[in-house]
């Protein structure tokens, strides 16, 4: 589902994604390799009106209460990843109901902030358990539901460890690009600030810049250099390959309301592949100021590169990168939210494997204290 709650623009691109959650959503549920089954709900577009909302309100109860008699499933746990879905949150019967909040979805570029904070408010209030990927969201959280507890986002180390792998080649798509290469992986938009990508690429004009990802601007809102290359998006599997030929790897965030409240995973992904990092500040990356550089100009994100350019990464500092997330895995976050739900569920007063209480962080943030 689209965590951004948007009214469709009338491009060629709004309208197949209509089509094909259509399509999708005439389907029966879908089995997948995990041994679970998916199915896709059709909502109505335009959730800025009060009767639209109603209506997808009627639509997914409904499209729920189906889907539970069709494959026999009595009091389930309900997991929300977007706020569309308040209004029948406690409502088809479900024996827990969860929130993972990753983002402060109200602060999105081209949504209706007024409705999309409602929804997100009214999701976090009926649920049972809230998880935050962010600390800066937690103060907010709390005042709405005392259930509200931190969980970071993990990362899969040894995928991108596979960076560090002699074997892996480099994809012929870039290998011949000249180096030093700097790098970025994720979607290209507005919240990343490409005039400092822009800045950084006419200062050094001998180094390439490598933007990996969709690009959901139009072209002239993106700079023109020789040396700043658009590849556009490319399979996760092959994310290591391409992050082994990064000579550094760069977080160009704007400084937003949005990115002040992120957790890139992205963060974690490059740590996890040993390389180093210049970055923007926000809080949740300053926690890792202990692996990363942080710049909080241009000139200095400039001086950082420099920095980190002017000499090979030493195996002491790859290893102290990549051990500073290796606690972090999805395997290692995913076991401590499931003992968390199997207390609750179990009754028990504590949250969390140690008990903490509730609005605490009960994962280790591993970038927190590390020293230089």
């Amino acid at each position: 589902m689209n965590a951004r709650a948007c009214a469709p623009q009338g491009s060629s691109r709004d309208l197949k994604k209509l089509v094909q959650k259509l399509g999708k959503s005439l389907r029966g549920p879908v089995p997948v390799p995990e041994g679970l089954k998916v199915k896709t709900l059709f909502q109505i577009p335009f959730h800025r009106f009060g009767l639209v909302r109603w209506l997808n309100r009627k639509l997914i109860a409904g499209s729920m209460r189906w889907l539970m008699w069709r494959e026999g499933i009595n009091r389930p746990i309900t997991w929300f990843m977007v706020p569309h879905l308040a209004s029948i949150v406690g409502r088809i019967g479900e024996r827990l109901s969860v929130y993972y909040c990753i983002d402060d979805y109200g602060s999105l570029s081209d949504v209706n902030e007024t409705v999309v904070r409602e929804m997100d408010d009214d999701t976090t209030r009926r649920a049972d358990l809230v998880f935050i990927a962010s600390g800066t969201l937690l103060e907010e959280k709390l005042r709405l539901n005392p259930n509200t507890i931190v969980s970071p986002h993990g990362v899969d180390v040894a995928h991108f460890g596979r960076a560090q792998d002699d074997r892996l080649l480099i994809p012929s798509d870039t290998a011949d690009f000249p180096g030093p290469v700097v790098g970025f992986f994720g979607l290209i938009e507005r919240r990343i600030d490409l005039e400092l990508v822009d800045y950084l690429a006419q200062q050094r004009p001998n180094w390439t810049f490598i933007l990996i990802g969709r690009v959901a601007l139009p072209e002239q809102k993106t700079p023109h250099r020789p040396n700043i290359r658009f590849i556009g998006k490319r399979p996760y599997e092959s994310l290591p390959a391409y992050g082994k030929q990064f000579d550094a790897a760069i977080i160009p965030y704007r400084q937003t309301k949005f990115n002040y409240h992120a957790n890139p995973l992205k963060l974690r992904e490059y740590l996890a592949m040993g390389k180093p990092v210049v970055t923007v500040s926000t809080p949740e990356i300053d926690k890792y100021a202990g692996v990363v550089e942080i710049a909080h100009s241009r000139e200095e994100f400039l001086a950082k590169l420099d920095g980190i350019l002017s000499r090979p990464s030493s195996p002491t500092e790859i290893r102290r990168r990549i051990e500073c997330v290796a606690a972090e895995s999805w395997d290692a976050r995913l076991n401590t939210v499931l003992e968390i739900l199997q207390r609750r569920l179990d009754g028990k007063k504590g949250v969390g494997p140690d008990r903490p209480a509730e609005g605490t962080s009960t994962t280790p943030m591993r970038g927190q204290g590390v020293s230089a």
